[in-house]
């Protein structure tokens, strides 16, 4: 059986891809950065971050899939669970 599951890479490069289009994000995005800290999130910027990456990786994430992220690794993992 095979899987059409993302590999880490892709995942990445689509998380930075989002951050820099609409968040003006211009460092660079490893798995062990902390995300609120990094993007400056608050609430409007989490709900920007949420729905481009929807857009970007052509997914739903549902509510309650952000409880426990804290790193772009922990992001990671919720869009290769719906991606898979």
């Amino acid at each position: 059986m095979s899987t059409t599951a993302p590999d880490d890479g892709r995942l990445l490069a689509g998380i930075q891809a989002v951050a820099r289009a609409h968040l003006d994000y211009e460092g660079v995005l490893a798995p062990d950065t902390d995300l609120t800290a990094a993007l400056a999130l608050d609430s409007v910027r989490l709900l920007t971050l949420v729905m481009e990456l929807e857009n970007h990786f052509d997914i739903n994430i549902e509510e309650g899939d952000e409880v426990g992220i804290e790193t772009v690794g922990d992001l990671m993992d919720v869009l290769r669970d719906r991606l898979s």
